[in-house]
């Protein structure tokens, strides 16, 4: 079953490249497109049957025994990632079809498609890759088919908030290249599997400043503050069905790299109280920062950020219930924040605005997209009993399990989190949904009037797709936290992946 691994990368860039030779055929785009997408969510489900029945497997590309050669490996943890971020990202293509790659004129389209499918591809690679330079390589393409996507229809705004993120992404990317080449002149190797073998035997000195130097440059990746500002000006200008994509999962890649390289390369045996100060921090600012600004996507960036810090507790605890935790916490919060965006995009469809001064009466305009809004509003904010409160709960669990007095602190600070994401979802809900529209207010285009009925229809679709979906990880709670428990469980005792990679899984 090894052939699965390499499939969630290789068909959307496959995909990509024949996108490129049918550019000029936009309905040719619309069908091939997510058919490789949709091939992408079977070969990553195949992968989860394959991990359950098989455990870890790991692919040596171009017949280079590892840790010399190109190793792609799928555990408990990067199946799932893989299986609930391939479907997000068909749902939000099927979303862009719908749309009509909305917004998009002369050409965009067959610039659209092919760098989306790009994207999907390095999404794939980083959950994939086997050691730091093909990590690195996942990032870039990720970068390369961001940017694209982020100055697709430019404005001058839209422009300047592309080369602030790509600046502040090549500086990230210039201090990971760094650390990667001081780690193999520290250790010889690359591999993850083979640095878990090699950096214990490291000065205490060394292994600090190389764990401080791989946690700033994920931190920037991932918005972790004070490493945050870049995320708030960049992602609101942007297409909303990219923005979308953006928050669901570059972030999170980020964090599912930090999460590998830690347990991995820096393994602890206590909660790092650096990280925990971080992940307080990055809480407060983000759920605060929420609370400050009119326009709704500028309110789910900051929510973004702020919910990258629980993530960031669940790793700091360096233990079994917080990994599991910062795994729940990723799966619930891909879905549902790629969903919050989805709908915004339909209020600007019935609107034209996401500025709360000029929002109004949306629940007497569309019923329907007020219960798409409500349900992922509530579940980031942790209300039972949805999947943000399952996940907050097992990450509340292990931070008042761990017997740390500063892990206490920083589980009080996620309590206050939740509460003030509530605070932020309420006002949007408030003012956006039940106040009258004010009278300065323009008059609202007609419903959906720039896309085809049936365009509409499917949006409205896939976006309630993904609210039930969102439910389904609060139903299926029981089954979805034993298998992040194991996959926490593989993170901690690393034995079994370094013997997979290593010894290609022979007794």
């Amino acid at each position: 079953m090894n052939v699965l691994v390499p499939l969630p990368f290789a068909l959307p860039l496959l995909g990509a490249a024949l996108a490129v030779l049918a550019r000029r055929r936009s309905t040719w785009l619309r069908i091939l497109a997510p058919l490789f997408a949709a091939g992408g969510v079977a070969a990553c489900a195949g992968l989860v049957a394959a991990v359950a029945r098989d455990g870890i497997l790991a692919v040596q590309l171009g017949g280079w025994a590892a840790p010399l050669g190109i190793t792609l490996v799928a555990d408990r943890l990067s199946a799932l990632l893989l299986a609930v971020s391939a479907t997000v990202l068909l749902a939000i293509m099927l979303h862009a079809v719908g749309e009509g790659a909305g917004g998009l004129g002369g050409d965009e389209p067959g610039v659209f498609y092919p760098a989306y499918l790009t994207l999907t591809a390095g999404v794939s690679l980083v959950f994939l890759a086997g050691d730091l330079f093909n990590l690195f390589v996942g990032f870039e393409v990720m970068l390369a088919s961001s940017y694209v996507l982020m100055t697709l229809t430019p404005t001058g705004e839209r422009v300047r908030a592309g080369m602030t993120y790509t600046v502040v992404s090549l500086t990230s990317s210039i201090l990971f290249l760094t650390a990667l080449g001081l780690t193999y002149a520290a250790t010889g190797t690359v591999n993850l599997a083979d640095l878990a073998t090699r950096t214990p035997d490291l000065p205490g000195a060394t292994r600090t400043a190389l764990a401080l130097l791989f946690l700033v440059v994920f931190g920037i990746k991932g918005a972790i503050v004070p490493m945050h500002l870049w995320l708030p000006d960049s992602y609101p200008v942007a297409l909303t069905k990219v923005t979308a994509v953006f928050a669901a999962l570059l972030t999170k890649a980020a964090v599912y790299a930090l999460i590998r390289v830690e347990t991995l390369v820096f393994p602890r045996e206590r909660a790092s109280w650096p990280m925990l100060v971080l992940a307080a921090a990055t809480i407060l600012v983000g759920t605060l920062g929420a609370l400050t600004h009119d326009d709704i996507h500028r309110v789910f960036s900051f929510v973004l950020v702020g919910h990258i810090g629980y993530m960031l507790f669940g790793l700091a605890l360096f233990d079994v219930a917080g990994l599991t935790g910062a795994i729940l916490y990723l799966v619930h919060h891909i879905v549902v924040q790629a969903t919050l965006f989805l709908v915004s995009d339909l209020i600007q469809g019935h609107t034209g605005e996401t500025s709360l001064h000029r929002l109004g009466g949306l629940a007497g305009l569309s019923a329907f997209i007020a219960v798409l809004f409500f349900i992922p509003a509530m579940s980031v904010s942790g209300v039972p009993p949805t999947s943000g409160f399952v996940a907050k709960l097992a990450l509340f669990q292990a931070g008042v399990g761990s017997g740390s007095l500063l892990a206490y602190a920083v589980t009080g600070v996620a309590v206050l989190g939740s509460v003030l994401t509530l605070m932020a979802m309420s006002r949007i809900w408030t003012l956006g949904f039940w106040r009258p529209r004010p009278d300065e207010a323009d008059e609202p285009p007609p419903p959906d009037a720039s896309y085809t009925k049936g365009g509409a229809r499917l949006m409205k679709s896939v976006t309630a797709v993904l609210v039930v979906a969102g439910l389904l990880i609060a139903v299926f709670a029981g089954p979805l936290a034993a298998w992040s428990r194991h996959a926490a469980g593989d993170l901690v005792d690393t034995s079994a992946y370094r013997h997979a990679v290593l010894d290609g899984g022979r007794p």
